[in-house]
This record gives structure tokens, C-alpha cells and sequence, in this order.
């Protein structure tokens, strides 16, 4: 299976992973499972440090990337054509974030399983998205 992480589940697998179920840890450990991270998830991320909204120990927003390599999480990057037809993927009620919506949109269009806590997410299923 395939796979996509959401922002948040990288930083718990990084920083706490006890956040994480028994399943999601399970799935994302399974060296037949293909785990991707959206090039996305690093602008975020970036963008949230420099703004004093998220503290990451002991690494730069920069070291990220080469840290999900190591751990076996392969990069997304997103395309201009998912940039581009985002459009697409109707809105919900209570659920504007952009990047949200944009990783959304990238797992329905590369037809991978998303990986997230967040429980909004769950309005789109019914537009496409498959979630774990």
C-alpha cells in the first residue's frame, strides 16, 4: 500500500511517537508499505518555526528532509498540474486550511492513503480521499 503522512504524524514520529496507534505504527513500519511525506508538509513547517508557533528540537526546519529520508519516508513532491487543478476538490464545511487541502488533494490524485489525526479530514472521504 501507499501512503501519505500528514505534517503532524512526521513530527510525532519524529518527536512522539506514543501519539501514534498500534496500527498507524504498524503500517508505517511495514517495509512493504511505500510512506511519502508532501514536499509541503516542509514548507509548513518551516513557515510555523519562523513564526514562534512550532518548536522542533535539536534540528533546523532544513534538516527535515534528509531526516524522513533516513527514517525510510520518501518525498512528494507536488506537481504544478495538483497545484493547478487544487480547484477541484469542493470545499467542506469547518475545513479552509490550505495545506491541508492541498495534501488532500495530492493523495486523491495520486490515489495514496492519507495518514492523519486530524478528524476533518474524514469530509472528504466522500469527495475521494482515502484515510487511515
Amino acid at each position: 500500500m501507499k501512503y501519505l503522512i500528514d505534517t503532524h504524524i512526521f513530527l510525532w514520529l519524529l518527536y512522539q511517537p506514543q501519539k501514534l496507534d498500534t496500527k498507524k505504527i504498524n503500517i508505517l513500519q511495514n517495509s512493504e508499505n511505500d510512506v511519502y511525506i508532501s514536499s509541503l508538509s516542509f514548507w509548513e513547517i518551516s513557515l510555523k518555526f519562523a513564526l514562534g508557533k512550532l518548536n522542533i528540537s535539536g534540528v533546523q526546519p532544513d534538516e527535515l528532509p534528509d531526516l524522513a529520508e533516513q527514517m525510510g519516508v520518501e518525498i512528494l513532491e507536488i506537481t504544478t498540474i495538483e497545484m493547478a487543478s487544487s480547484y477541484k476538490l469542493k470545499k467542506v464545511k469547518n475545513h479552509k486550511d490550505p495545506f491541508d487541502r492541498a495534501m488532500i488533494w495530492q493523495s486523491i490524485s495520486n490515489n495514496l492513503t492519507m495518514v492523519s489525526h486530524d478528524n476533518k479530514f474524514s469530509a472528504y472521504e466522500k469527495l475521494g480521499l482515502k484515510l487511515l
